[in-house]
């Protein structure tokens, strides 16, 4: 056919177009739109196989930051291959988005039974402790008594759950059974009101509540003292974790600890759940879960915050406005946020902690990470993978392990025969006996105020009492449980200083005022750098604004001259 004769045709172009399109077959259009549809998807899901393709699926190596003279990274995390390995995810979870969901709607924890013992808070509440003996498994190669005694010096690990999640929840799971199959005893802390447990006082927990974990820890150090301590934390949990370590400095027990997945700072993460699409529906997703979690203790809830606003919640940050904010009673949801968000701790905390988050994390978002505070704080070591998703982490084609419960396990061995738990044993031999713990320091830790949020308040003199559902004979703590030595109290330090110290007592004899003159010095020393402050803005104030001003006064004082001056010398010479 001649082209020329074709175009000089007189059918409009449109329906030459039209013409040339239906000689395409229609399977043609089928795998075109397929091929459109999964390169949306591919980029939508955030799905990185072919990534891991080109890198022959060998994964992707593992990210350590911290302090050059950490003692933590020397001593322990140097001697953990898992963490400085490589991580591969599943090649058909190959996204954020598909371990998130796989691991809360399709993933199965492994089969086991906890032995649950109900632990009675100072304020009334009551918590779960579901605990998993190593004697309870029986693929451990260790021998051990179906109970523990108070000289008992296994080591016991305390699981902290994530947001409206339990003991049942599938990481946890797999978490205890790993650790359980090491020969410790783990014991899972369900928050208030989780674990199929009324909430019986009108406390609730919340993202920064740390009463609860505190009074836990304290009561496993006394009635276990020989028993070694370390926890693990998990997504809201792995927050409240470190707040607290952060609160109690070295009056904490915990010889180690873990954090997995933490939301670092609530409101980085709450304007992260606003920004996409897929944000939006986690975002849905959870508050949806808070409201559930309200609707089972309907009966505190409807007295104490708006019922009606927590039923019509659709996000956390709504569930937040109608609920946490008047339970816990701050002024806004922001002032909540702040308040409880942990990177405002990470540089008090302690004791040796490992810090895992993914950088495609889809619900705690990379940028409230604190890279500057982890590196800053010897005491931790921040360990961050380019994939894993929100406490996913599978690996294995397969999907039946969890990588950062084997690296969670890996570091906390590592840990256990190094040289820092014994110098954790050390320090707390020598800082007093066995006596009842401290006075709560929560109400000193940086933007806490007893008076106006009322949520962290002190721990009751109330003796803690303890009940065990499977009548098992539980041991109670000391009888002089209210008494602290005037030892410890002295060395209580007020503000971001750490509690308590290895130097000897005060001399009796020491005045006040030598504590208080170099105090008074260094405030002199502040006010005259403030006061040259003052001069130097000054200075610079004048200099910047000097090409404007300069000219009005030389024009005002020249008006101002001349009507002052003679009128034969304001005459002008011919």
């Amino acid at each position: 056919m001649d082209c020329s004769n074709f175009i000089e045709s007189n059918d409009s172009p449109y329906k030459i177009l039209l013409t040339a399109a239906s000689l395409i077959p229609i399977s043609h259009y089928f795998f075109g739109f397929l091929f459109i549809s999964l390169a949306f998807l591919y980029n939508f899901l955030e799905i990185h196989f072919i990534q891991d393709l080109f890198t022959c699926f060998r994964g992707q190596p593992v990210c350590l930051t911290f302090n050059s003279c950490s003692d933590v990274y020397q001593e322990v995390v140097s001697k953990c291959s898992i963490l400085h390995g490589r991580y591969l995810a599943t090649p058909w979870l190959s996204s954020p988005h598909l371990q998130t969901v796989f691991l809360s709607s399709l993933g199965r924890g492994p089969a086991f039974t906890y032995r649950r013992q109900l632990f009675h808070l100072s304020d009334g509440g009551t918590i779960a402790l579901d605990w998993l003996r190593n004697s309870n498994v029986p693929e451990t190669s260790f021998q051990s008594k179906d109970t523990i005694t108070e000289d008992d010096k296994t080591t016991i690990v305390v699981v902290i759950p994530g947001l409206t999640s339990d003991s049942a929840a599938a990481y946890v799971k797999h978490c205890a059974l790993k650790m359980a199959k090491s020969g410790w005893n783990v014991v899972v802390s369900n928050h208030r009101g989780l674990g199929g447990i009324s909430i019986t006082s009108d406390c609730v927990y919340n993202g920064g509540w740390t009463k609860d974990i505190r009074e836990v820890i304290d009561h496993l150090h006394h009635r276990y003292p020989e028993a070694p301590l370390f926890v693990v934390g998990t997504s809201v949990g792995a927050n409240v974790l470190v707040k607290y370590l952060g609160e109690d400095g070295l009056n904490s027990p915990i010889a180690g600890a873990v954090a997995v997945c933490s939301p670092w700072d609530p409101l980085i993460c709450d304007r992260f759940l606003h920004r996409r699409a897929l944000q939006r529906i986690y975002n849905k997703a959870l508050g949806l879960g808070l409201v559930g979690y309200a609707q089972l203790h309907q009966h505190v809830y409807s007295r104490l915050a708006d019922w009606e606003g927590i039923l019509k919640s659709r996000s956390v940050r709504e569930y937040d406005y109608y609920g946490t904010r008047l339970l816990g009673k701050f002024e806004t949801v922001d002032t909540y946020y702040r308040q409880t968000r942990s990177s405002a701790f990470v540089g008090n905390v302690t004791v040796p902690l490992l810090c895992i988050s993914a950088l495609d994390d889809p619900v705690c978002t990379k940028e409230a990470i604190p890279w500057d505070e982890c590196r800053a704080n010897k005491n931790i070591v921040l360990a961050t993978t380019q994939h894993g998703g929100h406490l996913a982490y599978y690996q294995g084609i397969t999907a039946k392990s969890l990588w950062w419960v084997g690296a969670v396990h890996e570091f906390f061995s590592v840990l256990h025969s190094s040289s820092l738990i014994r110098r954790k044993k050390e320090g707390q031999m020598q800082s007093s006996p066995l006596i009842s713990p401290p006075e709560s320091s929560i109400d000193q830790g940086p933007y806490i105020n007893i008076t106006e949020d009322g949520m962290v308040a002190a721990m009751a003199d109330e003796q803690t009492n303890v009940e065990d559902i499977n009548t098992e004979p539980m041991i109670q703590s000391d009888k002089n449980k209210d008494e602290i030595s005037e030892t410890q109290g002295s060395d209580r330090v007020m503000g971001n200083q750490t509690h308590l110290t290895d130097e000897s007592p005060q001399p009796p004899g020491q005045e006040i005022n030598d504590i208080i003159m170099p105090k008074g010095r260094y405030v002199d020393q502040l006010s005259r750098h403030s006061r040259k402050s003052i001069w130097l803005l000054a200075y610079i104030a004048i200099v910047t604004t000097w090409p404007l001003v300069g000219p009005a006064l030389r024009l005002f004082f020249k008006k101002r001259f001349r009507n002052m001056l003679p009128g034969i010398l304001r005459k002008a010479p011919r």
